[in-house]
């Protein structure tokens, strides 16, 4: 490796100077790169030295622009038939958040300090702390891709969110803060509330939520085959995506049995009379169209409900007549109040779902241990729901069980 000067004549007769880096790179070839300055050639020798001797050069002219990476990252997972939102997401963190940006900086430049630029113009640029985290996400998983079609020899993003992880999962737990009944949870009481409230198709949804915690996609995608009204049981084996599209459960572990108590029985055995069936597009020997019983809580034509519908029409409606609601400080045409649901999406009630399985059963709970509780909600690991949960189990410390341990140890 090296760096010297070169001097030739120009078109226009006067003398031009340049200095040259000359190295041989990764695969025993031979390179050289012109600079205007001496100082350039030489950080540059000396960067390109050490990586190739750890074996992470690439030479520009191997290198694709981070736009294209990304279109070979899309295609990558349209291949491996990834979902349509999670495709549709990678399209939009592309087109307005990382493109605008360094779309035609080549990933063989994007270095640690680059990645943390990017992510300072980010901010700066008005996008949240949330937004940012998401956006070099996927930035990270462009990079890993690049890596693997030889397009990049390092992923700047991976080795910086490896020194960060252990301080950035502290302050998103200080942020987020833990579950409070009341607040993130519905009480017992207000679940006593919004059960007594239910009416309409809407009811038995609702209360299979209540006391499956499934999911709102699983919810969606269920159909009456995977309902065991005999064994008293919900097999969960597919879910429906944003777009309406049937697919598996995200992880193995969202495929499973959960048990359901007797009035989640006998509101289905009796909302399956009922429920709505949707037209197959065949008809019989006397021209009559045939109808199939396929999902459990379709909408009125027997096909999938939105998830929209479920929480606007059915979640948030229930709540405000059972009075489970909070003043919004407005009042209507007529004077009244204009009040608004204290809780706004399904995954309350599947929060209340993992307390009732936690609770001690003289509190009125199932008390499972936590293995169990991890399988129910179909978590991919049992420190996901620690994580989440951890803070609901009962210490077993209270002043009762305290004094109880007290007795028994000195008699």
């Amino acid at each position: 490796m090296s760096v010297r000067k070169r001097t030739w004549i120009g078109p226009d007769g006067e003398e031009k100077t340049a200095w040259l880096a000359d190295y041989v790179d990764n695969k025993g070839k031979r390179r050289r790169k012109t600079f205007g300055k001496k100082k350039e050639a030489e950080a540059f020798i000396i960067k390109a030295g050490g990586e190739v001797q750890e074996g992470t050069h690439i030479v520009d002219r191997d290198s694709v622009s981070v736009k294209k990476a990304a279109e070979l990252w899309i295609a990558t997972g349209e291949g491996e038939g990834l979902e349509r939102s999670t495709l549709d997401q990678r399209r939009r963190h592309l087109k307005f958040h990382i493109e605008p940006f360094i779309g035609n900086t080549l990933v063989s430049k994007l270095t640690v300090p680059a990645i943390r630029e990017f992510e300072d113009r980010l901010r700066a640029e008005g996008r949240s702390g949330a937004m940012v985290k998401k956006v070099l996400v996927s930035l990270g998983g462009i990079l890993a891709d690049a890596m693997e079609r030889g397009l990049a020899m390092r992923n700047s993003v991976r080795d910086m969110r490896q020194r960060r992880n252990g301080k950035e999962k502290r302050q998103e737990r200080r942020q987020k803060g833990k579950l409070k009944v009341g607040v993130h949870i519905p009480t017992p009481a207000e679940v006593r509330a919004v059960l007594s409230a239910l009416e309409g198709h809407w009811r038995p949804l609702l209360i299979t939520d209540i006391f499956s915690g499934m999911r709102s996609s699983e919810l969606r995608g269920l159909i009456w085959p995977d309902v065991a009204l005999e064994g008293r049981a919900i097999h969960v084996s597919q879910r429906a995506d944003e777009y309406g599209k049937i697919g598996r459960p995200k992880s193995e572990a969202g495929q499973r049995t959960i048990p359901i108590p007797p009035i989640v029985v006998n509101t289905l055995r009796e909302w399956r009379l009922v429920c709505p069936r949707r037209d197959t597009g065949k008809v019989d020997d006397a021209g009559n169209p045939i109808m199939e019983l396929l999902y459990v809580f379709p909408n009125g034509k027997g096909n999938l409900e939105s998830h929209a519908n479920i929480v606007n029409r059915g979640l948030i409606p229930a709540q405000i007549k059972a009075g489970v609601s909070i003043d919004t400080g407005k009042v209507d045409k007529d004077g009244n109040p204009i009040m608004q649901a204290k809780y706004t999406g399904l995954h309350s009630l599947r929060h209340f779902y993992a307390s009732w399985c936690i609770n001690r059963k003289v509190d009125g709970g199932l008390e499972l241990p936590i293995k169990s509780v991890q399988e129910r909600l179909g978590h991919s690991s049992i420190q996901q729901t620690l994580d989440v949960y951890g803070h609901l189990f009962p210490r077993g410390d209270d002043a009762d069980e305290l004094a109880a341990a007290e007795r028994s140890l000195l008699g």
